[in-house]
């Protein structure tokens, strides 16, 4: 076969099969786009809110458009690619066929990949957690980048990226669902008179709960709750206030600051950890 019968049989299969080819893809990719926002028109319409706040049912929402669609399109390209290969010339039933006892034996070996994807699943399902939150999966904690059926990707403040199966997450620990807390230990010197820490304490937090540059990001003042501990150097208070979520920091960094000032204007010590050396004669 000469270099002219060639080409003229290379012409004559791209003209029988390359519009096939390049149709498939064309409706491939369209399926994927009109998948892609059918799910999220029908995830919008439907997910219920449990009584969430408007950004938390948001957050819902887009974990479970992502996972949808994400699966949905790795459905739609491989029948996409199946196509192509019997257009190709490649016989399909034995390929499924093969697949189908890949399938099985991968079954047994593929505990893990299962036991992630059933727990994903339920992840999902129950609302674990959302795109968005931060959350603790045993030690590793950070911001919910992307979920998943099989992983979620994290995010700490270092700006690293973490990859946790779902299979792993024994424990999973929530720091943004619904409302977040102040949860603020300090020390004040025994000689303080405890009476004026309270109301020190709790004059400040309702001075933060009122300003305007912060009373949108507190639900409820930060206040005096207890006696904690009775320490080496000072006598520890704690005190709590609830957030909207994610804004617990920045409202428990404000709340320091303005303690600090407010204390030092009262007379009100913090003490420092003080040892006493006895020296031999």
């Amino acid at each position: 076969m000469n270099m002219t019968d060639l080409a003229s049989l290379s012409q004559e299969w791209l003209v029988a099969h390359g519009p096939r080819i390049v149709l498939i893809l064309v409706a491939a990719y369209a399926a994927q786009r009109v998948s892609g926002y059918f799910i999220e028109k029908v995830v919008r319409r439907t997910i219920a809110s449990e009584r969430l706040s408007p950004e938390a049912e948001e957050k819902r929402e887009n974990t479970l458009i992502q996972v949808l669609q994400s699966t949905a399109s790795i459905l739609i390209w491989i029948v996409g690619g199946l196509m192509i290969l019997s257009e190709l010339g490649v016989a399909i039933a034995p390929l499924l066929a093969a697949a189908g006892v890949a399938g099985i034996a991968f079954g047994f070996g593929g505990q893990y990949l299962i036991k992630d994807l059933i727990a994903g699943f339920f992840i999902i399902v129950e609302n674990q957690f959302r795109v968005g939150d931060v959350v603790c999966i045993g030690a590793t904690c950070g911001l919910v980048e992307r979920v998943t059926l099989r992983i979620t990707i994290l995010r700490d403040l270092d700006g690293t990226v973490h990859h946790v199966p779902h299979g792993e997450a024994v424990q999973v620990s929530n720091l943004s669902k619904q409302f977040s807390r102040v949860n603020l230990n300090i020390g004040v010197s025994y000689s303080s008179d405890l009476q004026q820490v309270i109301d020190v304490v709790n004059r400040v937090g309702e001075e933060m709960a009122s300003d305007p540059a912060w009373k949108e990001l507190i639900i409820s003042p930060p206040k005096f709750l207890r006696v904690d501990d009775f320490a080496d150097s000072a006598v520890i208070i704690k005190i709590l206030g609830d957030t909207k979520p994610l804004k617990q920091w920045d409202v428990t960094g404000e709340l320091r600051k303005r303690l600090k000032i407010a204390f030092d204007k009262e007379g009100i010590v913090i003490p420092f950890p003080q040892r006493v050396i006895h020296q031999a004669r």
